[in-house]
C-alpha cells in the first residue's frame, strides 16, 4: 500500500461492507421511509445527545452545498477560510445552490478562521447596504484544509462572533472523526454546545462506500432542506444503503476508531519525517493529514519507489494523507524511502530511529 494521495483511495471498511450486503437481503420501502434509515436517525439523536434532525446524502459536496443553501438567500454572503473546501474544491456548487451567494474568503494561518478576524470583516460588512451582499452564514471546516483541529474554544469564540451578528455557523465535517479522535471530547460538545448550527458529518474518506449526513442541530433550520435535497438529486429512492453504513459506522464506536487508526499513522509519518534534516512540516499535525517540504531528490526517489501523493506547485510541499486501513507496514516503508534518499550533504540519517 503506497498510495498516500487521500483517505479517498481507500476501499470500504469490512464492517461497512458487510451492513450493505446485510441490507440488500429484503425488500424495503423507498426514499428514506424504511425502518433502518429511521434508526439511523435516532442514532444520531443519541450521538448528539440532543434532538437532531438528520439528511443523508451521498457527496461532502452535496452535504455542504445543500446545508448552505439552506441557511442563504441568493442574495447572502457565507464567510468562510480561503482555502475551505467550499471555495476551493467544489466546483462552484455552493453558489449554484444557493442561487447566487458570494463567498466572502478570510486569511488566517494554518487553515484557521479566527474569531478576530471574522469580527472585524463583519463590523464592516455593509448591513442593510443595497448595493452589497447580506452576511448569511459563516462556514468552518474541521479538520481545516490544512490537516489541523480547531479547539472547542476557538470553535465557541467563533460561534459567539457570528451569532452576535445573528448569522447560523456551519461545519465542514468531512473530516469530523478525525478531528474529534484528536479533541477527545464528546460530538455534543465539539458542536452544538460550541455553537454549531449545522454539520456536514462526514463517513466517506473513513471507510464508508460513499455516505454523508447533514445534521441540524436547530430543527427548526431544516423547514426546506427536504426539497433541496429532492431537487439536487440526493433524495435516494433505496435510501436503506446510506443508511447501513452509517449504521455500521457509528455502531460500537467504530467511526472514532477508524479515524484514530488514521491520526496515528499521521503522527508516526510526521516524527519518522522530522528526524530528516531538509524536511520541514508546514502546518501542526492534527489530524491524518501531512503538508510537508522536501528536498526535491527526496521527493524525486520515494515517486520512483512507488509512492503516490498530491504535489503543491512551489516549495518541494507535498501532502500525504493516512486512513483508517494505512499499514503500520507502509508507513514504515515510506520512511525507509524518504531515509535512502535524503541528499548526503544534508547530513540525513542512514535508517530511520
Amino acid at each position: 500500500m503506497k498510495n498516500f494521495c487521500s483517505d479517498n483511495v481507500t476501499g470500504i471498511a469490512p464492517e461497512i461492507l458487510a451492513a450493505i450486503a446485510e441490507a440488500n437481503r429484503d425488500d424495503a420501502m423507498p426514499y428514506g421511509n424504511d425502518a433502518l434509515t429511521q434508526q439511523v436517525e435516532a442514532k444520531f439523536a443519541d450521538l448528539f445527545e440532543t434532538e437532531v434532525k438528520v439528511f443523508l446524502v451521498a457527496t461532502g459536496s452535496a452535504a455542504n452545498s445543500l446545508a448552505l443553501a439552506t441557511l442563504s438567500p441568493a442574495y447572502g454572503a457565507i464567510y468562510c477560510h480561503e482555502e475551505a473546501h467550499i471555495h476551493v474544491d467544489e466546483c462552484g456548487a455552493p453558489e449554484f445552490f444557493t442561487g447566487g451567494a458570494k463567498l466572502v474568503l478570510l486569511p488566517g494561518a494554518h487553515g484557521k478562521v479566527s474569531a478576530a478576524m471574522l469580527d472585524e470583516r463583519l463590523q464592516n460588512a455593509g448591513f442593510g447596504v443595497v448595493h452589497h451582499v447580506q452576511p448569511a452564514a459563516v462556514s468552518l471546516t474541521q479538520a481545516t484544509e490544512a490537516g489541523t483541529v480547531y479547539s472547542v474554544d476557538e470553535v465557541a469564540a467563533i460561534a459567539r462572533v457570528a451569532h452576535h451578528y445573528q448569522l447560523p455557523l456551519h461545519m465542514d465535517g468531512a473530516r469530523f472523526a478525525n478531528a474529534l479522535a484528536r479533541l477527545g471530547c464528546t460530538p455534543a460538545d465539539a458542536t452544538w454546545k460550541a455553537g454549531v448550527d449545522v454539520l456536514s458529518f462526514g463517513a466517506t474518506k473513513n471507510g464508508a462506500m460513499a455516505a454523508e449526513a447533514v445534521v441540524f442541530f436547530n430543527p427548526s433550520d431544516a423547514k426546506t432542506f427536504h426539497f433541496r435535497r429532492k431537487q439536487g438529486g440526493h433524495l435516494f429512492s433505496k435510501m436503506r444503503f446510506l443508511a447501513a453504513q452509517f449504521d455500521a459506522y457509528l455502531a460500537e464506536g467504530r467511526w472514532l476508531h477508524y479515524a484514530n487508526h488514521a491520526n496515528q499513522m499521521a503522527q508516526c509519518l510526521a516524527e519518522g519525517l522530522q528526524r530528516i534534516p531538509g524536511v520541514h512540516l508546514c502546518h501542526p499535525v492534527d489530524a491524518n493529514e501531512l503538508f510537508v517540504k522536501l528536498p526535491t531528490s527526496m521527493i524525486d526517489g520515494l515517486m520512483a519507489d512507488g509512492f503516490q501523493f498530491y504535489r503543491w506547485e512551489a516549495d518541494n510541499q507535498i501532502r500525504l494523507v493516512t486512513a483508517f486501513n494505512t499499514l503500520p507496514e507502509a508507513v514504515d516503508a515510506l520512511l525507509e524511502s524518504a531515509y535512502r534518499h535524503a541528499p548526503q550533504e544534508e547530513g540525513a540519517i542512514a535508517t530511520p530511529a
